[in-house]
């Protein structure tokens, strides 16, 4: 049951991955007869297929992360080059892509092999076609949260800078800012042998508990505003990448999964408890006064 589901699972992914690089497409520079867009997202998948076959070889997931990194930072490369008529705009969204994926994939994949493996991955690797679903998934990820810049660069219609390219960068120098930051004092603070297995409430995890995935959707939104004025009819699409990163951190794998570890680490202290009740879950403020007892 599992493998049919796994099959569907596949097929769907494969689908929706067409449909967004049809969508992309239209109006969309060609590299040939292929649209540069299209072609672009069949690359994002094929890589994934091709470092899937090494990760089942050597039943392996320490390089899942920094496959990402690496199809955000090549697809975005490529396309400094391939797009004819590069445009400012073109530049800096190709650029911002880079450079987020340059900082952050190195980051996880040091922390992987610092921690020996990641958990999520232990059942999936039983089972090829389950593990192959996880990299098929990711595909579509890349897919879907680079679709605004990627489509923004590959776009026909390249419109001057105006104000909405300030307000994209702004957002996207403040998320970036905030989700380093985050990282940083996380980084440092597990360096402390006293923190080992514990949570953090220092620096920016005082004001939110997930300071980092606030960052990392602020400077997506970014992204979408300054691509905004190259799109138009189905390109459009590109402006679900902010929603996507949105619902992926905060309803499937990011803040779900993580507030669920929390609760079955700590969920008894009571210093937690009060952690958990006087800061927000995500957007950074100050932290509310703990509850009368």
């Amino acid at each position: 049951m599992k493998n049919r589901t796994s099959i569907i699972v596949i097929a769907v992914v494969i689908l929706l991955g067409a449909f967004i690089a049809w969508a992309g497409s239209q109006n969309g520079a060609t590299l040939g007869a292929i649209p540069l867009f299209a072609l672009v997202v069949a690359i994002a998948f094929i890589i994934q297929w091709i470092v899937y076959i090494h990760a089942q070889l050597n039943r392996t997931e320490k390089y899942f992360d920094l496959t990402g990194s690496i199809t955000y930072t090549s697809i975005s490369l490529f396309l400094l080059f391939a797009v004819p008529d590069l445009s400012t705009r073109s530049l800096i969204l190709g650029l911002m892509v880079m450079t987020w994926a340059l900082r952050l994939g190195p980051f996880l994949f040091l922390r992987i092999r610092k921690d020996g493996g990641d958990s999520r991955f232990d059942e999936l690797k039983k089972t090829p076609i389950r593990f192959f679903n996880v990299w098929n998934i990711q595909g579509l990820w890349v897919t879907f949260t680079a679709s605004a810049a990627w489509i923004g660069m590959t776009s026909a219609d390249q419109e001057p800078i105006g104000w909405l390219f300030f307000v994209g960068a702004a957002l996207w120098l403040v998320g970036f800012t905030i989700e380093v930051t985050a990282d940083m004092q996380k980084r440092i603070w597990r360096r402390k042998p006293e923190n080992k297995g514990r949570y953090i409430t220092s620096g920016l995890w005082a004001w939110s508990r997930h300071p980092n995935y606030f960052g990392e959707i602020t400077l997506w939104l970014g992204i979408a505003l300054i691509a905004l004025p190259n799109l138009s009819g189905w390109q459009y699409i590109g402006l679900l990448s902010p929603v996507f990163v949105v619902i992926l951190l905060t309803r499937i794998s990011g803040i779900p999964l993580l507030e669920k570890q929390g609760e079955e680490r700590w969920g008894d202290e009571e210093g937690y408890r009060d952690y958990v009740a006087r800061t927000p879950t995500l957007i950074p403020l100050p932290p509310r006064r703990s509850p009368q007892r």
